[in-house]
Order: structure tokens, then sequence, then C-alpha cells
């Protein structure tokens, strides 16, 4: 398995399969505050992309693969970021 749990950081390594997506899922939903850390991913599943829109949770990396790095993060960057609540102030 490419993700693992290291205390409050979820880590992507390796190419993630979508076998990695339903323990991610649960690692998110257990505890909103989680980082995720892609650091050393060469692959993201569509399934693993996808709960990382939906949920939101703060990235640590960009990954090892360019396409990766190139748009799959700052997409993931942009679209978490959309979801956060304007400050009043």
């Amino acid at each position: 398995m490419s993700a693992r749990l290291d205390g409050n950081v979820i880590v992507l390594e390796g190419p993630c399969r979508v076998e990695d997506a339903e323990p991610l899922l649960g690692w998110l939903q257990a505890d909103r505050s989680r980082v995720v850390d892609v650091t050393d991913a060469e692959h993201l599943h569509a399934a693993i992309v996808q709960i990382l829109m939906a949920l939101g949770p703060t990235l640590k990396g960009a990954g090892k693969d360019a396409f990766i790095r190139d748009w799959i993060a700052p997409a993931l960057m942009v679209a978490n970021s959309a979801e956060t609540p304007p400050q009043e102030g």
C-alpha cells in the first residue's frame, strides 16, 4: 500500500492506486485536520485526486512525478483555497 498514516500526516508515496482511496478517505473523515504529504508520490489514481479535491486537506509537497507537480498539486491547492471561507476583517 502506498498510503500510510504517520501521526497526523497521511503520507502518499510511490504509485498510489485505487486500493489506497478507501483508507485515505477514512483517515480524512476521521480527522479533517490531517495533512496529506505527496512529496514522494509518483502517481495518483483519479480516485485519490477526487478525494483530495472533495475533502480539501492541507497538502505538503508536490510529488516526484512532473505531471503531479505541474498539474495535479497546483489544481488541488487552488481547489482547496477556493473552499476556504473569506475571513472577516
